[in-house]
């Protein structure tokens, strides 16, 4: 295939087919005549702009779709225009376009242009790069004079995601009347303050933004400085939602398809597309994407490069077998990079929003999926993803959902708004990931992870004290959905809004060991049978959340810089020992517990941390509790040129205990405890010496609380007849305490009293 202009093409080198569509038609008839004539598409440099998007049936099994030899191919949904500009005013242009067009993407000379929103574009900004809490407020509502068609996006009033919605009319009241709010399973009203309003003629007042006004087939145009010839600019428009599908079944699938070397381009938008929830999980999705597989064996997307597109690029869905993502770079496009989305049917009773839950006796307890339709065994590995879910929030590097042993591995996936790998549930396991970058993360979302997961699987239930009851009564229940174990290793994870790995209500059967963590640990969410082992929490801990008392977890040789921040717990797990701890004060708090009774506490003594480097020198005390060395330049992708294109991470600052001349402040019981160690302290407080433990903060349902126990601003003199000095005191003597109760003498008011407390 070739831009080159033959009489009569023929699909050979010298009369090449002037398009890709004839190409594939073309081979659609050599295989009529010939089923199984091998069959390769080399296409020559140049812009081929797609009419409709490529449909590949088993009728080309083994097609190879590719760039000729150093060629650059561009797939566009895009379709060109040539239109005649004039002055609207002295800022703006207006040019006549076809009546039939209506497009949410235009680029000129190569380049997307805004449309016209409230607030103006703003690359620095957090959240929808500018938001207002006035977006469509009614004030500025009557200033439109055509509000139908405008798009309003807002944050999930938690920033659990985002919601998009088309403003359809006007209500009495002067308040839009919206229609959308589907993309997000976890509904709530759109948040009041993260808010953007876009395609608006009256907003249209600043360089490089464009409305089209469908009624008047008009496009208004405010060009930036670089565009002022507009009449010899070369201006395009987003036509199409996908370019290639490649579409079999179950019974009768697509083989051995290779998409390589290719650049597309220039999709629409499909944030008001038909949305499905995925389970439980937070999220439902528009099940399609620029590349499309769908009933497919052992295909291959190969070093492709996928830009300015609108909405998911690739969508692998229900039955995909062998399926290979390698080498692409995915950048700057509407939603997801790469989804893995399996067919609900395949799952024994679903339940599809977290409120619900399929009762005991009517629920299915055969483990694992109960049909093929799903995708398993597929590779995503050595791709380059960043600045995705440009316009959709509850977005991914990689989405994984209703799927089977999935391997993730050497992709650098960094500037996301939320997570960087997903994994929406526990159906059904067996996904390895390996040796990835993932960091930037959650930068305009909240509460969620560069790795993020969810287990709301058959077992769990959202009342706390009814999935005790059933997880007690049937402890292996887990098992029936994550029925192989996930594995989380060798990876690189940096978060600023969230948990660096955040395995969230119920995920079960994880090994997570060998990751470097750079600002804010690993939470572990109620579940089952998770072992971490062998990581690094630079600057954090383990965070602990709501277990079960037979969660079976353990944590082991781990090297942690603060103490664990447990919540809610019911059981401490299998085993927590052998850990590394900045403080004895630190590592004393899970000693209370009857854990860490083998761990040790110290410096480190990393390598060369400026540097990215968190192996631990031979001297380590981490070394003598048995936690290994792991590689730290194996991280992130591998493929020459796009490793050069790679960022990486933010080198923390460590913040070491030294560095702090202040006592550390420990939890315990969910109440925050400080020594006192300033003349200052000791003046506020009232106290003879610079001794004792203050009670910084208390939680009203703890033990030591309840029933006139501590109270905010005591210091703890004393405790079981004991003099306490410092936190190590007050923690030697808990652990040397046999009993659920103990004597304190504090000072309160600067008078002492003795107090009874409980500490179960």
């Amino acid at each position: 295939v070739s831009k080159t202009q033959v009489d009569i093409p023929s699909g050979t080198q010298e009369f090449p087919f002037q398009n890709l569509e004839a190409a594939v038609q073309n081979a659609y008839e050599l295989r009529r005549l010939n089923p199984e004539l091998p069959i390769a598409i080399h296409l020559e440099t140049g812009d081929y702009y797609l009419e409709k998007a490529i449909q590949i049936t088993p009728e080309l099994n083994g097609l190879t779709i590719t760039a000729d030899t150093d060629a650059k191919v561009t797939l566009k949904g895009s379709q060109p225009l040539e239109l005649q500009w004039k002055a609207f005013n002295e800022n703006i242009q207006v040019a006549d376009v076809d009546s039939s067009l209506n497009f949410d993407q235009l680029i000129i000379n190569n380049e997307p242009q805004i449309l016209a929103r409230y607030p103006n574009y703003d690359e620095n900004a957090q959240y929808w790069n500018g938001s207002a809490p006035d977006a469509i407020s009614k004030e500025r509502i009557a200033t439109w004079n055509q509000p139908e068609g405008a798009y309003f996006h807002a944050l999930h009033n938690g920033k659990w995601g985002g919601f998009h919605f088309e403003i359809t009319g006007v209500n009495d009241d002067g308040t839009a009347i919206l229609k959308g709010g589907h993309q997000n399973n976890r509904g709530s009203k759109p948040h009041d303050e993260f808010r953007m309003v876009e395609n608006v003629f009256e907003e249209l007042d600043s360089p490089g933004e464009w409305f089209l006004n469908v009624k008047t087939h008009k496009l208004y145009y405010w060009p930036t400085s670089g565009h002022h010839n507009l009449n010899d600019a070369k201006v395009e428009v987003a036509v199409l939602k996908d370019l290639i599908q490649v579409v079999g079944t179950l019974e009768n699938p697509v083989k051995d398809i290779t998409i390589s070397g290719l650049i597309f381009k220039h999709t629409t938008r499909t944030f008001m597309e038909t949305y499905e929830p995925l389970l439980r999980s937070d999220w439902s999705i528009y099940r399609g994407g620029v590349v499309f597989f769908e009933g497919t064996k052992n295909c291959s997307v190969l070093d492709n490069e996928f830009t300015n597109l609108g909405g998911n690029v690739i969508m692998v869905s229900k039955y995909n077998s062998g399926l290979v993502v390698k080498g692409n770079h995915i950048y700057e496009n509407g939603a997801s990079a790469i989804s893995f989305v399996g067919d609900p049917s395949a799952v024994r009773s679903p339940s599809f929003n977290y409120g619900e839950f399929v009762d005991l006796k009517d629920m299915d307890t055969a483990s694992g999926p109960k049909n093929e339709l799903y995708p398993r065994d597929c590779i995503v590995e050595d791709n380059l993803i960043h600045r995705i879910g440009r316009i959709e929030k509850q977005t991914a590097g990689v989405e994984i959902a209703m799927a089977m042993d999935i391997t993730v591995s050497h992709n650098s996936i960094y500037d996301v708004p939320r997570a960087g790998i997903n994994i929406g549930d526990g159906t059904w396991g067996g996904h390895v990931l390996e040796f990835n970058d993932v960091f930037n993360t959650v930068l305009e979302t909240h509460d969620h992870g560069s790795f993020n997961s969810w287990g709301r699987d058959r077992f769990w239930h959202p009342k706390r004290q009814i999935m005790d009851s059933i997880t007690t009564q049937i402890p292996d229940m887990y098992t029936w959905d994550a029925v192989k174990t996930t594995i989380i290793r060798n990876n690189r994870f940096r978060c600023d809004h969230g948990w660096d790995i955040d395995l969230d209500d119920g995920s079960s059967n994880y090994h997570i060991y060998n990751n470097l963590m750079l600002n804010n640990g690993l939470k572990l969410r109620e579940g089952f049978n998770r072992v971490a082992e062998n990581n690094i929490m630079v600057n954090n801990s383990l965070h602990p959340h709501v277990w079960f008392a037979n969660s079976e977890d353990v944590f082991k040789h781990n090297i942690v810089m603060n103490t664990y921040q447990d919540v809610g717990l019911q059981g401490w797990g299998k085993e927590l020992d052998y850990n590394l701890f900045p403080n004895e004060a630190a590592m004393m708090k899970s000693q209370i517990y009857n854990r860490d009774l083998h761990s040790a506490y110290g410096d480190p003594l990393f390598e060369n941390p400026e540097q990215l480097d968190f192996r631990v020198k031979a001297n380590s005390p981490a070394l003598k509790i048995g936690f290994k060395n792991f590689p730290m330049d194996e991280f992130g992708v591998q493929k020459e040129p796009l490793k050069a294109l790679a960022k990486t991470p933010e080198v923390p600052i460590l913040k070491a205990a030294s560095e702090d001349t202040s006592s550390p402040v420990v939890a315990w019981l969910r109440n925050n405890l400080k020594s006192v160690d300033s003349p200052q302290e000791q003046s506020a407080y009232g106290l003879n010496s610079a001794e004792g433990v203050i009670v910084l903060r208390i939680w009203n349902a703890s033990p030591a609380v309840k029933n006139n126990g501590i109270k905010k601003g005591d210091v703890i003199l004393q405790a079981d007849g004991k003099p306490v000095k410092t936190i190590q005191d007050f923690f030697k003597i808990n652990v040397e305490n046999t009993t659920d109760e103990m004597e304190l003498v504090v000072m309160r008011n600067q008078s002492e009293k003795t107090i009874t407390i409980k500490t179960n």
